[in-house]
């Protein structure tokens, strides 16, 4: 079971890997292949266990306990991250904070709600195991909530489907606030900017140098998703740093045909950052 497990797991992995999730930046299109990603898997892993025909009761509880919710958790984050992008309103970002934060009370109700279950979850516990995680063996007394009822009995136990949510809570959490703090941080450097003047910006480097960042920046794509085009580019280096770069096209050849090493200034600010890093290293 665990075998077969790994090898969705890895599948997962690799493809987790492909998103922005430090950043929490994840596109409508991103979390909807996601999305249907893991339902894939999730119906694959629902398969292959219902087609063991013996299972003992350490290894169901593990399943419904460890594994299952490792996937399912992952699907009710990216479903909830895809509603709440969808949803998200237009307007200043005053207005989006306010949208987020009452998502984040969302979260803090609901593991208030099951603050006793949370805690038996994340202090290891294992006492009450038997009830929670195998199949038709719940205990009314501790507070079957009406999800019970309408969830796969074959392929849940309930609980199973409150770890997927813990698990998924924890990771909107932090999507969450990544979020708030993303947008507090571009209130402030949109009223550092009105407060700025270019002028106190000089670049004190040569011109032929500035232009080489100039054409990285514009090679990497990394400014409007690689839709601005090195006049734009070259055009915001100048007004920034307050310096006119003249025929930047002619300098472009010059770069291109320079013998020994195109490249001189990008590995200096390389270089420089590595022993940087270096030194920072040794204390």
């Amino acid at each position: 079971m665990r075998h077969f497990f790994n090898q969705i797991s890895e599948k997962i992995k690799a493809k987790l890997a492909t998103i922005d999730l430090d950043d929490c930046d994840i596109s409508l299109e991103e979390s909807v292949n996601m999305i249907k990603f893991l339902e894939k898997h999730l119906s694959e892993l629902r398969l292959f266990f219902l087609s063991m025909e013996k299972i003992s009761v350490q290894d169901e509880i593990a399943f419904f306990k460890e594994l299952k919710p490792e996937v399912l958790g992952l699907l009710l984050y990216f479903n909830k991250v895809h509603n709440i992008e969808l949803k998200r309103p237009n307007g200043s970002n005053n207005i989006q904070v306010e949208y987020f934060e009452k998502e984040l009370f969302s979260l803090t109700f609901f593991f208030e709600r099951n603050l006793d279950f949370y805690q038996y979850y994340r202090a290891k516990s294992t006492h009450l195991d038997e009830y929670y995680f195998v199949r038709g063996k719940f205990c009314p007394k501790l507070c079957i909530d009406s999800t019970h009822y309408i969830l796969d009995p074959q392929f849940s136990t309930g609980y199973d489907y409150k770890i997927s949510k813990i698990l998924s809570n924890e990771m909107l959490r932090i999507y969450l606030n990544k979020k708030i703090l993303s947008l507090d941080r571009q209130t402030d450097i949109n009223k550092n900017r009105s407060q700025l003047s270019l002028k106190n910006f000089k670049w004190t480097g040569s011109k032929i140098a500035l232009m080489e960042m100039g054409y990285a920046i514009h090679t990497g794509g990394v400014i409007n998703n690689g839709s601005s085009d090195i006049k734009d580019i070259m055009l915001f280096l100048e007004t920034i740093f307050n310096t006119d770069l003249g025929d930047y096209y002619r300098a472009y050849i010059a770069i291109k045909n320079r013998k020994k090493d195109r490249t001189p200034f990008l590995k200096f600010l390389i270089n420089g950052l590595e022993k940087r890093m270096d030194l920072d290293d040794l204390e």
